[in-house]
């Protein structure tokens, strides 16, 4: 099993404009959001990339994406549906592959020398399975996130085998079905923004959208039916997502980047020198 293709969804109303930011990012280099998140597909082997986009927003994308273009083809979203539309969408291009899929409203800070998605990779070529990146969140997040629920698998770090996956659940509805042993109180394992995934999801996503032609569609629920039908894993990444749609959430992710690289030293001056002459009297 060879991870060589990449899907990421850009096409969502709060979420299409996000990518075209500019960041900077850990080597010191401007690129746009988008660029960043091809460059984390791209450290982790893929070499095709698959831009779900709203229709129209191909020539921005094309520009945001500078030298990376070459590796992409833009999806036009036809209709605004959901997360799981956006996926199905991909079908095509995907074809019968295993395939890493990211969104475009998180960026991502590993917390050490390999990326986030080669993590994922590596363990999903390693198990031949479909892999979702988790992170351990506290419960009062859980309106942002699909959870999961399973067992940590024995002797892995950070491995588990997935028995559920619920999109956004209540705090009630995540202590009766999605409490992971082991996991601190009140923390769950929430969805980190990527995943790889066997094309078994795209006949799992046309059963769900063939049974209700309107309405919008999620992943989780997709994903549910696929632990119950094959081996699913999720790996606690080593590392950081930041929901750049969120408030602030652009300026925290450019911190974390800030901090994580070469410039480190001069950023930290950078703070600690505002956060002076804030506290300074007024002259």
């Amino acid at each position: 099993m060879v991870v060589r293709k990449a899907v990421i969804t850009a096409a969502g109303p709060d979420q299409r404009t996000l990518p075209l930011q500019t960041v900077i990012d850990r080597g010191g280099e401007a690129r746009t959001v988008l660029g960043a998140i091809a460059g984390e597909a791209i450290d982790a082997g893929v070499e095709q990339i698959g831009v779900v986009v709203r229709a129209g927003d191909e020539a921005a994308f094309a520009a945001a994406a500078g030298g990376l273009a070459e590796k992409m083809r833009f999806i036009a979203q036809d209709r605004p549906q959901g997360f799981g539309h956006a996926v199905a969408c991909a079908a095509d291009f995907v074809g019968d592959e295993p395939f890493l899929l990211l969104v475009s409203d998180h960026l991502f800070v590993s917390g050490g020398a390999v990326g986030c998605a080669r993590q994922l990779v590596d363990l999903a070529q390693a198990e031949e399975c479909s892999v979702s990146g988790v992170q351990a969140t506290h419960e009062s997040k859980l309106p942002r996130f699909g959870v999961v629920g399973g067992r940590r698998l024995p002797g892995r770090q950070g491995v588990y085998e997935v028995a559920e996956v619920v999109e956004k659940p209540t705090p009630t509805e995540a202590e009766q079905r999605l409490v992971v042993p082991g996991l601190r109180a009140g923390r769950y394992l929430c969805f980190f923004g990527m995943h790889v995934l066997m094309p078994t999801v795209f006949g799992l996503l046309g059963q769900v959208m063939a049974a209700a032609a309107e309405g919008v569609f999620d992943l989780s629920g997709s994903l549910s039916r696929l632990a119950a039908r094959e081996r699913y894993l999720a790996l606690e990444v080593d590392g950081r997502r930041y929901d750049i749609g969120s408030r602030y959430g652009l300026l925290e992710a450019q911190l974390a980047m800030a901090l994580a690289g070469g410039d480190r030293e001069e950023v930290l001056s950078m703070i600690v020198d505002l956060l002076a002459q804030m506290r300074a009297p007024n002259c």
